[in-house]
């Protein structure tokens, strides 16, 4: 049941937010005296522990990020590698700026657009949704503008974690030994690394990958010139073109990376600054922070069948704002303010009521493996990454040389046909040649009178922003402490209907109520989506690492 017909307001309207794309407003004076910590939480221990080890030595907050996005590439490829891509908001604590970039996955210039109308496509034709890695160059700008140390100090400690072995952690046994376990089979590559003597590789045991040990030296030496150009540039295109794929060595050179203008919602005293198109993950959280005012939230409950039924609703207002108006902001205008006006917030909120539930369309007017990281320095610099090959290992297609697993990011375009379903009648996020595909990773800081006071996102394809959501107004509005924030369980939204997906925890008073509010509710079975966090404590300024247990990450401070 989509709900009864019995409209009412449910809350006086609200604003209490200041919303756009912006630099942060200027900072005020700084506190006399502030404890300075390090840290990291990331979905690998070995890349937490590779992190605190590059801060130790020295490196920065950019610096220990970097190392820690390469070593999740060995020890977690199915999230993320060399033939993936991602975002990174970077806090500078000298000057209070915070920076934005995007290294996420373009579309080949000989784009076969018209294969995307017929997805799911035939293993034979994977090769088809591999777009142009942007994780090496992504990785290597994040070192050049923000790194105290040298770019090769940075490779090395992959290159040796593939050379001399790595253990293999739960989360990755997990899946080696679950249902796509034929999927990844299906390539030889990943087949000869993670299932030796034909079975998948288990928690502990030690595995190498000389082949992408070999890349990672060159990466080392060479820089990201070493993957665009050259024979490793040949590898990557020869692997998506044995497989239906028009990727080039044009398109592998002519790869950027984007700066962007991050999006800043200034709520309730707090300035949260998080990823702007094309990430739609950003847009959401900004159109929840301004639908509803804390206190309204606090009456609500966060944890209580209304307030997650209202926070349902406003997601899925957004989910339809993603279908009808987020695209590369390269390729078509994206007018964040207009979708974040007061008066036209306002306007939606009349429809949310306390019984009833929406499908998406009735918004309109007329979605993986992700690595989430998040560092600090003892200086106060902060770095939020997200890195992804967007399924687990990608495409399923291993470079035969180079060892590097190639991503299958273009899946996250949309076709025609289901923008037309959902009543969209110009595809924003159609593919089309050069064009990178909206994606839900949401890199995010919360600032509190110029200083970090939340640093956070998270992994699973378009789970994403509820999760981050979730976890930050748990932080923000109930005071929830960082470990418990993360762990506690969450709902998420189904992407055909107006299903609500429940985490194992909620009680069956809750089911039944979210029920009686029209809600779907069926049971989450989805577990590989994870909020990595760290938090500076209130009083003593002290960090506090969160790493989501759904993944078996870890988070250590020093």
């Amino acid at each position: 049941m989509l709900g009864r017909f019995r409209a009412f307001a449910l809350f006086p309207l609200v604003c209490a937010v200041s919303l756009g794309l912006a630099a942060p407003s200027p900072p005020k004076a700084p506190a006399k005296s502030e404890p300075r910590a390090g840290g990291a939480a990331t979905e690998s221990r070995l890349a937490t522990q590779a992190a605190l080890a590059e801060l130790r030595a020295g490196g920065s907050a950019a610096d220990a990020a970097v190392v820690a996005a390469l070593v999740a590439g060995v020890a977690s490829p199915t999230s993320s590698g060399l033939g993936g891509g991602g975002f990174a908001v970077v806090f500078s604590a000298a000057d209070r700026t915070t920076t934005v970039l995007d290294f996420r996955e373009t579309a080949p210039k000989s784009l076969d657009a018209a294969a995307f109308e017929r997805r799911p496509l035939p293993s034979l034709e994977r090769g088809k949704l591999v777009g142009v890695p942007g994780e090496p160059a992504g990785l290597y700008e994040l070192n050049r503008r923000f790194g105290k140390r040298a770019w090769r100090n940075l490779v090395a400690p992959a290159e040796r974690s593939a050379r001399q072995g790595f253990l293999v952690e739960q989360h990755l046994a997990g899946l080696l030994g679950g249902s796509d376990a034929k999927s990844f089979q299906r390539d030889a590559g990943l087949t000869s690394i993670y299932f030796p003597g034909g079975k998948p590789a288990l928690a502990g045991q030690r595995l190498t990958n000389p082949k992408l040990a070999a890349t990672l030296a060159r990466l080392k030496n060479e820089g990201p010139r070493a993957i665009y150009e050259g024979a490793i540039a040949d590898d990557i295109v020869a692997a998506a073109r044995s497989l239906g794929g028009a990727l080039s060595k044009d398109d592998l050179s002519a790869y950027r990376v984007r700066e962007r203008a991050p999006l800043v919602a200034r709520w309730e005293g707090f300035e949260v600054v998080t990823m702007p198109p094309p990430s739609a993950g950003g847009l959401l959280l900004a159109e929840v922070l301004g639908l509803f005012a804390k206190s309204e939230l606090e009456r609500a409950g966060l944890d209580k069948p209304l307030g997650i039924h209202l926070l349902a609703e406003a997601m899925r207002g957004a989910s339809a704002d993603r279908s009808c108006c987020v695209g590369d902001p390269d390729f078509t205008k994206v007018d964040v303010q207009k979708l974040l006006d007061p008066a036209r917030l306002a306007k939606r909120k009349q429809l949310i009521a306390a019984d009833r539930t929406h499908l998406v369309q009735r918004f309109l007017e007329s979605v993986h493996g992700t690595h989430q990281l998040v560092v600090a320095d003892a200086a106060g610099n902060v770095v939020v990454l997200a890195t992804t090959v967007n399924s687990a290992f990608g495409s399923d297609i291993t470079c035969e040389k180079s060892g590097i697993v190639l991503n299958d990011q273009l899946d996250d375009f949309t076709s025609n046909a289901e923008a037309k379903r959902l009543g969209v009648k110009d595809n924003p996020n159609a593919a089309r040649p050069g064009a990178r595909p909206v994606s839900s990773m949401m890199p995010t800081l919360v600032l509190r009178d110029g200083r970090p006071l939340l640093a956070l996102g998270g992994s699973g394809g378009t789970s994403i922003p509820p999760n981050v959501t979730q976890v930050l107004l748990a932080s923000l509005v109930r005071g929830v402490a960082p470990e418990a924030a993360v762990s506690a369980p969450r709902f998420r939204l189904g992407t055909k209907d107006a299903t609500l997906l429940l985490d194992e925890g909620f009680s069956d008073a809750d089911r039944t109520e979210l029920r009686w509010r029209g809600e779907i509710v069926k049971p989450n079975a989805f577990t590989a989506s994870a909020v990595q966090m760290l938090a500076w404590r209130d009083g003593d300024g002290r960090l506090v690492g969160a790493a989501d247990p759904r993944k078996h990450g870890l988070a250590e401070t020093r």
